[in-house]
């Protein structure tokens, strides 16, 4: 099939952005990934924009798609039903190049939660620290997020201000908070309660649900932290 794309373009140097439009055969199989390959390599070897593993699980190449964030490697021509494709950066985010953007104020709030397991000062067993099944499950859904972006760049609260922590780092502090090994939550708790721009800033729209790739149930997680700061109860 013939389709035409319309591609978002930016240019760092004057800070000019425009769309440039290609028309080319695909075939409905193909991904967004696999065009702008296409593209970068027969049509114009200046686009600029990110990828990495191109199997969905590194979340390098998020990017709005026909006013969808998604990963392009995830995204068929098929899905999108339409001959007529328009890709632009992730929104929220400040465009470096084309559709490459500043994920700083991202990585930043990721930081803020503490994204990793908090030792608790006592001696490592001879194995390893054990977690029963119930906990193990409980935060498995969670330990899905691959940071891509997408559900904190759906978030209007995050678009009027970038100090928000967004829906990925609550996603990845709930990781964490409810781990019954971590023992970094005194500190978390300072940061999710924040006025302006922990978790309460949050408004339930499910915008980050719709967007997340892989399916995780971004608003359940937000919510149950909203709960463990109101009531301290962890289930452990």
């Amino acid at each position: 099939m013939l389709a035409t794309f319309k591609i978002f373009r930016h240019n760092p140097e004057t800070n000019e952005s425009r769309y440039d439009r290609f028309q080319l055969e695909v075939d409905p199989m193909e991904r967004i990934l696999d065009v702008l390959e296409r593209l970068k390599g027969e049509h114009d070897s200046t686009l600029t924009y990110r990828r990495s593993c191109a199997h969905g699980v590194c979340g390098s190449d998020g990017m709005k798609i026909n006013g969808t964030n998604g990963l392009a490697c995830q995204v068929l021509i098929r899905d999108l039903k339409t001959s007529t494709i328009t890709i632009d950066p992730l929104p929220g985010f400040a465009p470096i190049k084309d559709l490459a953007v500043d994920m700083q104020p991202f990585y930043r709030n990721l930081e803020a939660v503490l994204p990793w397991q908090v030792d608790d000062g006592k001696p490592m067993p001879a194995l390893e620290r054990r977690v029963d099944d119930v906990h193990s499950r409980r935060v498995e859904e969670a330990s899905r997020c691959i940071q891509c972006g997408c559900c904190t760049s759906s978030c209007p609260s995050f678009w009027t201000n970038e100090q928000y922590l967004g829906p990925a780092a609550l996603v990845k502090a709930f990781r964490y908070v409810f781990d019954p090994r971590d023992s970094g939550n005194a500190q978390r708790r300072e940061v999710l309660n924040a006025e302006r721009t922990g978790v309460w800033r949050c408004h339930t729209i499910f915008n980050c649900a719709e967007a997340c790739p892989k399916e995780i149930d971004t608003t359940y997680h937000i919510q149950e932290l909203k709960r463990w700061l109101a009531t301290g109860e962890t289930g452990f």
